[in-house]
């Protein structure tokens, strides 16, 4: 009997990302929801600049190659040109879309746009070599920040799911992780209600999830997944942030 197989939305090549990295996981996640939607043949997904600018190798539906932060904004006119044919997501980093695609983001938002975004913070650069990132925690270490975060000099970090939230345009926003067998499942949950969401035209939804960077965390990756739950949790609470249908359901 077969207990698992490779989701047919998730191309059978090998990934690129670093050992113990869970862009994998959250690869194989999308790709099952699509499956599971029936929704591949009129899928197109976003890759911006980060490590997921190869997620194109991965998904075996359309994909387009955005500038760095400004996949919202290709999102956006993707789905506008066809809106009744094409389900679009983006895939991106929190250097990607908490730093130059800040306006991008928040402007899709306050727009409502109808397209899913599938946010994945990890509080660091990853691609280009471990720089502090709008995520990184207060005190955290990297290379542009060997002493630490200083909140003093370089702010706080930027909680994307608490600001998006406020926005009167965003439909559902919710913040996962995947840093365990409990809280995969739900992160998984949040990715299909994402794009159930775009089917049934409810507007912007944005999951953020929170991820591992063994490689620049300089941990190796069990002890990731430990600070995961003992750091970067409490700084970043899970759960629904905003949900525009429960709101309603509960008003009336």
């Amino acid at each position: 009997m077969v207990v698992f197989d490779r989701p047919k939305s998730l191309c059978d090549v090998p990934f690129h990302y670093c050992p113990g990295c869970t862009h994998g996981i959250i690869h194989r996640l999308v790709a099952e929801v699509i499956d599971e939607l029936g929704i591949e043949g009129k899928t197109i997904g976003v890759a911006p600049v980060g490590c997921s600018v190869l997620a194109y190798n991965y998904f075996a539906c359309d994909m387009v190659e955005a500038a760095h932060g400004r996949a919202p904004a290709v999102a956006t006119g993707l789905k506008r040109s066809d809106p009744d044919n094409h389900i679009v997501f983006t895939y991106q980093g929190d250097g990607d879309l908490a730093s130059i695609g800040t306006a991008e983001t928040v402007h899709a938002a306050a727009r409502n746009e109808n397209i899913t975004i599938i946010f994945v913070n990890n509080a660091i650069y990853g691609m280009t070599g471990g720089q502090m990132a709008p995520t990184s925690l207060p005190g955290q270490v990297t290379q542009t920040s060997p002493y630490g975060r200083d909140t003093s000099h370089c702010g706080f970090p930027v909680k994307v799911s608490e600001m998006l939230s406020q926005l009167d345009g965003a439909g559902y926003i919710e913040r996962v992780a995947v840093n365990n067998v409990k809280n995969v499942r739900n992160a998984k949950k949040a990715i299909k209600k994402a794009f159930q969401n775009q089917i049934d035209k409810k507007g912007f939804s944005l999951v953020e999830v929170i991820s591992t960077c063994p490689t620049n965390w300089g941990m190796t990756p069990d002890k990731a997944l430990e600070w995961v739950e003992e750091k970067m949790i409490p700084y970043y609470p899970l759960g629904v942030y905003k949900d525009r249908d429960a709101e309603k359901k509960e008003e009336e």
